[in-house]
């Protein structure tokens, strides 16, 4: 499906119907996390934020590449010379990662770490990376090096150099903690919204579903279509916020690890399914293998819909999405 001049705008709407929602916004992982949860009495929703603030910052301690304290550092560390032992929570992310990056044919790899001095999009970069030192990055990329003992829950990453990291799925996961352990605390509505990878479940105050908006960019106080979310997450990937540009070519921060370089033809990915982990992977795999690759993979994947939109501002769907035009007078 096609549908030309339209872009993909994410938002939900939390209004206050007898029960009340109540909200926290705060900075973790290195990015924008707002919570939201609906209940009868803003102390006990409080507590309940606060404690999925806690799990969120907890996992942050447990998949952090930056702090050189924590497992995953260690992992890195001992690149080429030796297994870590981790505990079994960080095992199994790290193995539903692996089984990711084999869905997909290497398009999604947690080693695409390995080529982390070689692209910057923070505004430093001057000009693009040498063919040479992609290559030499790329060298040290591959899931297929990441060696699980699933007896001993050790972790060994066989080549000298190489680095697993979680910025295409730790948001989600983390997302995916906070919700469980809301709903096992007796929240039955809710939303974590971990800058744009949205996790909710419930309904808003007033019993209405939690929705998703598209927005036609030609008139953007139109709303084109609207998208009911149940129990369920939605994420996007996008090139419009990190990228840069040489001789009027735009540079994505989303690489493709088989490469070395920039993905390319894809604007925005978003990827509805029941976690936003999966979510999360599959949205930078499907931006990484383009438009009909990757929607040819979501239609084969159960609970898993797509809506793309190409570098021709064309929006492409997975087969089980009817998206209803609102007529803009």
């Amino acid at each position: 499906m096609k549908l030309n001049s339209f872009s993909f705008v994410l938002f939900f709407s939390v209004l206050s119907y007898g029960q009340q929602s109540y909200q926290k916004s705060m900075m973790l992982m290195g990015c924008s996390f707002e919570i939201t949860v609906v209940g009868n009495d803003e102390k006990i929703a409080n507590r309940h934020i606060d404690a999925a603030v806690k799990e969120i910052k907890r996992i942050e301690s447990l998949i952090s590449s930056w702090d050189q304290n924590t497992q995953t550092s260690l992992i890195n560390r001992f690149s080429g010379l030796k297994p870590v032992k981790v505990n079994a929570e960080l095992f199994h992310l790290i193995k539903r990662a692996s089984k990711i990056s084999k869905l997909t044919e290497g398009a999604f790899d947690i080693s695409y770490a390995s080529m982390d001095q070689v692209w910057f999009f923070d505004g430093s970069m001057t000009k693009i990376p040498s063919v040479s030192a992609v290559a030499e990055s790329v060298s040290r990329v591959g899931f297929q090096n990441i060696v699980l003992d699933e007896e001993n829950k050790t972790v060994f990453l066989n080549k000298k150099g190489m680095k697993i990291g979680f910025g295409a799925i730790g948001k989600g996961y983390a997302a995916d903690r906070a919700k469980s352990l809301l709903k096992k605390k007796g929240v039955r509505s809710g939303v974590i919204n971990a800058s744009g990878d949205i996790n909710a479940w419930g309904t808003q105050p007033n019993g209405k579903e939690w929705l998703v908006a598209i927005k036609n960019p030609l008139n953007k106080e139109k709303i084109f279509s609207w998208m009911p979310i149940h129990d369920s997450a939605i994420v996007t990937s996008g090139n419009y916020e990190k990228y840069v540009k040489f001789n009027d070519v735009l540079y994505t921060h989303i690489i493709d690890p088989r490469t070395g370089y920039p993905a390319k033809d894809i604007l925005s990915v978003t990827v509805f399914t029941k976690t936003a982990e999966l979510a999360d992977a599959l949205a930078t795999s499907v931006f990484v293998m383009g438009a009909d690759t990757g929607v040819d993979l979501i239609n084969q994947l159960k609970g898993v819909e797509c809506v793309i939109i190409d570098k021709d501002n064309n929006l492409i769907t997975s087969d089980n999405i009817a998206l209803k035009t609102i007529k803009n007078d």
